[in-house]
């Protein structure tokens, strides 16, 4: 019997499935829970690796429901490289409709020879088969009245099981949709307390969605018009989103798109975007971006100021200050000055106070789950706890280098009140010298356009 060895060349390609199962296999091996993204990166066929991926990840705990509900075996008993095999199966059986049932099955005991052998490969075909005799239709409309046996695959249709396996969403609104989209309990409880249980439902149907990809065009060489122009001589299918992004209809590789190696534009997702613009930056001020990896806000802050203003941009994660560079070069700027956060002091010393800090702080990432689904796997209350406690000292820090009059352009991709509202709040309490300009929260979403969350804070000193 030979396994399949990732690390040797193979004279065969290694489909996608089966290279999803040993990316998964290795994120349940890192105690980081990291998507090992990198395996992903090497493949031709990212498209479709990332989407069994992160596809699974994000409705583990549901897939999980569904093999001990149907399979009638709980996953503890089931060994961690299977799991996976089957987990994947199961995702594509509940979730891709697209997809035939005898190619799930079928893919699934090769991936299965390939990685534990004939005997597992029998088993894991016996439990896919088992569960899709359950199936009654793979692409169910969403109703009332079949919720507590149909898993969601959009905010319009799902998979629909012959028998109950989820809570009732009417008795408990937590429960079901814990269960029904692979979020934390205690993080659905919380979202619940700060918005409506229709709100609450939509976080989770947008937390759980393949977002879609924004081009935002480089203005200062480009229109939103020359650009579209390009993606339709190439075939690209796309649409204008206020009439300054482009969201990309059909996944492609986005080093390969027309205008890339140009400098022409930068993905950037609609609610990341929204910062910045509330903060609406001038051509003659100073701007300090401190937590500027990977420099997508950076170079959007040049741009909307014409390349004119002095931006200096720097991170803690100095293994990340390539990236602002590269992104820089590409897109030809040169109002940006990149250094090292040690260096912050003589910085400073050199030009003083500034007219602006953007913040855009290291967070829980809970208004980006469709992106970061790995994020449902190893966040906790103490790690916001933990992170609302470094964001303060950051922002108290940043409220030191604005000069009077100057702003402070505090962001997150959260969307718990710790981080956001609550935070800011505590730092007016303690620095009488700042007041609040505006604050906006937006919500994730999964209707079109869709979108991930975002919260900013502009916060001006007296």
């Amino acid at each position: 019997m030979t396994k399949y060895n990732p690390s040797q060349k193979s004279p065969e390609p290694v489909s996608a499935r089966t290279l999803a199962a040993i990316a998964l296999n290795r994120l349940t091996e890192r105690t980081t829970e990291t998507i090992p993204r990198e395996l992903i990166e090497k493949t031709n066929q990212k498209q479709r690796t990332t989407d069994l991926v992160y596809g699974t990840i994000r409705n583990r705990s549901a897939l999980d429901l569904v093999i001990t509900s149907f399979a009638d075996l709980p996953v503890k008993r089931i060994s961690a490289k299977i799991l996976n095999i089957i987990r994947i199966g199961s995702f594509e059986l509940g979730l891709c409709p697209q997809t035939p049932v005898y190619s799930i099955v079928n893919e699934a005991v090769e991936t299965a020879k390939k990685i534990a052998g004939q005997k597992q490969a029998a088993f894991v075909n016996a439990i896919l088969r088992k569960i899709a005799s359950h199936i009654e239709n793979r692409n169910s409309p969403l109703s009332q009245e079949t919720i507590t046996r149909t898993l969601p695959q959009n905010t319009l249709t799902g998979c629909l099981f012959d028998s109950d396996f989820l809570p009732d969403y009417q008795k408990t609104n937590a429960d079901y949709l814990s269960s029904a989209f692979s979020l934390p309990a205690w993080l659905i409880s919380n979202w619940l307390e700060q918005f409506t249980p229709e709100q609450t439902r939509q976080i989770c149907f947008a937390s759980n969605r393949r977002p879609s990809v924004y081009l935002r065009p480089n203005i200062l060489r480009t229109t939103v018009q020359d650009l579209t122009k390009k993606l339709q001589q190439a075939g690209i299918d796309f649409q204008i989103i206020d009439d300054s992004l482009i969201q990309l209809h059909s996944p492609k590789q986005i080093s390969s798109l027309p205008g890339f190696a140009e400098g022409l534009f930068t993905i950037q997702d609609l609610a990341a975007a929204i910062p910045v613009k509330t903060l609406q930056p001038k051509p003659d001020w100073s701007i300090l971006d401190l937590c500027a990896a990977p420099g997508t806000k950076t170079t959007q802050l040049a741009e909307q100021t014409a390349d004119r203003a002095k931006i200096f941009a720097t991170d803690i994660d100095e293994k990340r200050l390539s990236l602002i560079k590269e992104n820089i070069e590409r897109l030809k700027l040169k109002s940006i000055t990149v250094f090292e956060y040690n260096e912050l002091q003589k910085i400073t010393d050199k030009e003083g106070l500034f007219d602006c800090v953007l913040l855009d702080v290291p967070c829980s990432n809970t208004a980006v789950l469709a992106k970061r689904p790995e994020v449902r796997l190893r966040i906790t209350k103490q790690a916001i706890q933990s992170l609302a406690k470094k964001q303060l000292d950051i922002l108290h820090k940043a409220a030191a280098l604005v000069k009077s009059g100057g702003k402070i352009c505090y962001s997150t991709c959260s969307l718990q009140l710790e981080e956001n509202n609550l935070l800011v709040k505590k730092f007016l309490e303690s620095s009488p010298d700042f007041s609040l300009e505006k604050d906006l929260l937006t919500l994730p979403s999964a209707d079109s356009p869709d979108h991930d969350g975002s919260y900013a804070a502009i916060l001006i000193k007296r």
